[in-house]
């Protein structure tokens, strides 16, 4: 699927041929022929947040592209040397200006067919106030029969939101592992 994204060894700078290496794995890896470095290109995750107040969720409308007008959770790329929490709470903050308190691991979607992982925690917000960074055109409250749900950005965050007003009526949150087809 995501064959042949590698064309160079990043140790060395030989052209890489792609083969099963010879160390026991199973899968057709880029391998350098000059220094024997193996490449792996694995999923990227996503971190962010579902914040909430009461029966609202926060939800910024994207200035960037993909999906430039679309709403979306707060959520990006994590960062090396920052744990899921520390991303999504970073997140959090760059696209929708909010302060929120961290809550509870909520949600893991993984999508392999674009290599990704998107994980999302609870995070109560401590405020109605919100400043959204350069990546948001707007951020706002939405109550279930609010949410513009047919202007959302990504399924995994129609999906999350379906898994978090459905908590919400229970009156207990859940995890939820849900893989996107």
């Amino acid at each position: 699927m995501h064959r042949h994204t590698i064309q160079h060894c990043r140790s060395c700078g030989t052209a890489v041929e792609y083969r099963v290496p010879d160390d026991g794995d199973t899968r057709e890896r880029a391998v350098c022929p000059a220094c024997g470095t193996i490449h792996y290109v694995n999923p990227l995750l996503v971190v962010g947040t579902v914040p909430y107040l009461g029966d609202r969720v926060l939800l910024c409308k994207r200035a960037i592209e993909p999906r430039h007008g679309k709403w979306t959770l707060p959520a990006g790329f994590m960062e090396m040397g920052e744990t899921m929490v520390q991303g999504a709470a970073r997140e959090t903050a760059e696209e929708a200006g909010a302060e929120v308190e961290m809550g509870a691991f909520f949600s893991a979607m993984s999508i392999p067919r674009v290599g990704q992982v998107h994980v999302f925690y609870l995070a109560r917000l401590l405020s109605d106030r919100f400043d959204p960074g350069q990546e948001s055109l707007e951020a706002r409250l939405f109550a279930e029969d609010e949410v513009p749900w047919d202007e959302l950005a990504f399924t995994t965050v129609r999906e999350t939101l379906k898994c978090f007003f459905a908590d919400h009526r229970r009156g207990q949150y859940g995890v939820h592992d849900v893989d996107i087809a």
